[in-house]
């Protein structure tokens, strides 16, 4: 394991509102007025597919790799001084779709993560292309690996071979299974020996579907730090690199994790 001793407190920013069905322009501009909130913050958290809601009209809502929604996020992470991050639908080069997280800096650089598991429930995998590789992202040291909404449920695809700070979560997960994203969330935690922060969304999507928020932090014995409940707005938390140092020095477990690789 690295060294965490040096590292500064994380502070991030959590978003969970409710979603303009198909509105881009009115999710946006909700956004927007919200990130004033969230100033201070090292990493704001939006949820999935934040510009449409969870949408499986990939076609029509799709925008291309550099689009609209890039540039906004690009700009107001600049504005805000803050890394920002959520998943929005893009089509890529070669014509397919993608629910992909988009790792907005402030200093202009966008990173992306694919969606790997898509919810067939759903017909998502009927309308996106899975993502292949895993995502590390780096800030103030602290190393930050992206995931979405449905992966929660696949342990090997979260589970840490990277020396992992904090496993965030972006999410449209609905009421009707809210107590298996309140179990899943600290058993990743858990297992990972690390933070865990997931946003999900409120209100009622188009077709119906209602969300109870529940967007929480968690420590790496899967204690909360922030539960959001079914709040709309900005939630902070602060995460201490020398706290979670210290855990891992006391109980190593990872010393007697399994070595595995991952069939893409």
């Amino acid at each position: 394991m690295r060294d965490l001793s040096s590292l500064p407190d994380l502070k991030l920013a959590l978003v969970q509102t409710t979603l303009a069905w198909h509105d881009r322009e009115a999710n946006l501009a909700r956004f927007e007025a919200l990130l004033d909130q969230a100033r201070g913050a090292d990493l704001v958290i939006l949820p999935e597919m934040f510009t449409t809601g969870f949408s499986m009209d990939s076609e029509n809502l799709a925008e291309p790799e550099q689009g609209p929604t890039h540039a906004w996020l690009r700009q107001q992470a600049k504005r805000i001084d803050a890394v920002i991050t959520g998943s929005l639908i893009i089509r890529v080069a070669d014509g397919t779709h993608r629910n992909r997280l988009l790792w907005a800096r402030p200093d202009g650089e966008v990173l992306h993560y694919d969606k790997r598991h898509l919810f067939r429930m759903a017909g998502e995998h009927k309308h996106y292309s899975p993502g292949e590789v895993q995502a590390l992202f780096e800030l103030k040291g602290w190393r930050v690996r992206p995931l979405i909404c449905y992966d929660l449920r696949f342990p090997v695809w979260s589970r840490d071979s990277q020396d992992t700070d904090l496993l965030l979560y972006t999410a449209n997960w609905p009421a009707a299974r809210r107590h298996h994203w309140n179990r899943l969330i600290p058993a990743r935690a858990i297992e990972n020996l690390c933070y865990v922060a997931a946003v999900n969304r409120v209100g009622t999507d188009g077709k119906g579907h209602p969300y109870s928020g529940d967007s929480q932090v968690l420590d790496f014995q899967g204690e909360s730090l922030l539960d959001a409940g079914d709040g709309d707005g900005v939630f902070h938390a602060s995460l201490s690199a020398a706290q979670l140092a210290a855990y891992r020095e006391r109980f190593p477990a990872y010393l007697d994790a399994d070595d595995f690789t991952l069939a893409r």
